[in-house]
């Protein structure tokens, strides 16, 4: 460990730099030997670090994302050159450098801390040892050491023994039941992330061996940090908490906001987008107007759950533009290129009549034809009453039975001399 402090030792002073600022300004509220004092100055450490991490953290959803686009892709060729190691990894090769993605750029944020973590591994190992480290000198030192979290040392690890830890001031069952508490929870926030990320933030309708090795990844680092975090410090198990406890809730923000194409997380967002816009009639924000933009770009490229954004705003008449704006209009349907088109109003098809009103008609024009070919002699007609006239011209359109042949048969039955029924067979 020792090799491995020497290497980040460059680091070391700034860290202790700023823990001792942050130290100064909470010793003036908790005290300046209090757990609280030195326990907030890690832990505001932490969040200083990842607020300059963001930018490194964007890259890396966007890397991840592209890394997610080319899955499809990454597939054929190992299908195609599966018995071509060498041949495979040229073409994998190739591929990240025609899309402009780099694998390595997903662990940037991890690799990018990585330099604090074990910086301050070194400055607390300073102080559980007595050794002034960086800007940390004699008083600050004794401060630190006199610092518990609950019962527990800063500088105690869940493996010291009861000798060294009553060198600190505590007893071993504090600090065994402190760190114990302190790795469960470190491990379950690192499981959690991971597995909304492999649950709702992942494309669903892609099916390759990157999701296996995230859902492997899911369970194997919190076994690690709870195999690694028994010979860490307090004060590490403090700084790697609260680290993990933000990446957390970073990632929540990305999920609910920026989710990925095609998740579930991208249909609980759309879902709620679509209420937001038919309620307000328009976007609000730069954030939707960017969402709504790139799926109108997207034309007939775009999954389940954007065609049901967008037709959810043609029901109530509202169009998305190409701009990421959304303005009323007439209701549209998409056509075969994706983009939005003016519905042709649907034909109707004409009431069916029943057979009493069919002859009604036909008796009725039939009269009309009678009455223009004859002039009337007489008003006697007139008096009738209208309901009795379709039934008048119903019997002058009826046709009469020839003399002497047989009546008309029944419905369902044939003409001509019927056959006698067989009788039944029992």
């Amino acid at each position: 460990m020792d090799t491995i402090a020497s290497l980040f030792s460059f680091i070391t002073t700034p860290v202790s730099w700023v823990i001792v600022q942050f130290h100064s300004v909470y010793g003036k509220v908790f005290g300046p030997d209090t757990g609280w004092a030195w326990g907030l100055s890690i832990v505001s450490l932490v969040i200083l670090i990842r607020i300059c991490l963001i930018p490194l953290f964007v890259k890396q959803i966007k890397a991840t994302r592209a890394m997610q686009t080319l899955q499809p892709e990454m597939k054929k060729i190992q299908e195609r050159y599966k018995n071509d190691k060498q041949r495979q990894s040229e073409e994998m090769m190739k591929l990240y450098k025609e899309s402009g993605t780099n694998p390595l750029s997903s662990c940037l944020p991890i690799l990018a801390q990585s330099p604090f973590f074990f910086a301050l591994y070194h400055v607390l190992n300073g102080i559980a040892t007595g050794k002034t480290i960086g800007v940390i000198n004699d008083s600050l030192l004794a401060s630190a050491r006199q610092a518990h979290i609950f019962g527990a040392p800063l500088a105690a690890k869940f493996t010291d023994g009861s000798s060294k830890v009553a060198a600190l001031g505590a007893t071993l069952t504090d600090v065994r039941v402190v760190t114990a508490i302190m790795i469960v929870m470190m491990s379950a926030s690192q499981f959690y992330t991971q597995r909304q990320l492999m649950t709702k933030n992942v494309d669903t309708t892609v099916k390759t061996p990157f999701m296996q090795q995230q859902k492997m990844l899911m369970y194997v680092f919190p076994v690690m940090f709870a195999i690694f975090g028994i010979n860490f410090p307090v004060g590490v198990l403090v700084y790697w908490l609260t680290t993990n406890v933000w990446t957390m809730g970073q990632q929540m923000y990305v999920i609910r906001n920026n989710p990925t194409p095609g998740s579930k997380a991208q249909a609980a967002y759309l879902e709620r987008l679509t209420k937001h816009v038919t309620h307000h009639e328009k976007t609000r924000s730069r954030g939707e107007k960017a969402i709504v933009k790139a799926i109108v770009s997207k034309g007939r490229d775009r999954n389940e759950f954007e065609r049901k954004f967008i037709n959810s705003l043609t029901k109530v008449g509202l169009v998305a533009q190409a701009d990421g704006t959304v303005v009323k209009g007439e209701a549209a349907v998409e056509s075969e290129d994706g983009t939005p088109t003016t519905a042709a109003p649907k034909r109707q098809q004409p009431k069916r009549q029943t057979k009493s009103q069919r002859q009604s008609t036909a008796a009725r024009a039939a009269d009309d034809t009678a009455d223009d070919a004859e002039p009337k002699t007489s008003l006697s007609k007139s008096d009738e009453p209208e309901d009795a006239k379709p039934a008048t011209a119903a019997k002058k359109a009826a046709p009469k039975p020839a003399g002497g042949t047989r009546s008309k048969a029944q419905s369902g039955q044939r003409k001509g001399p019927q056959r006698p029924k067989s009788p039944s067979k029992k």
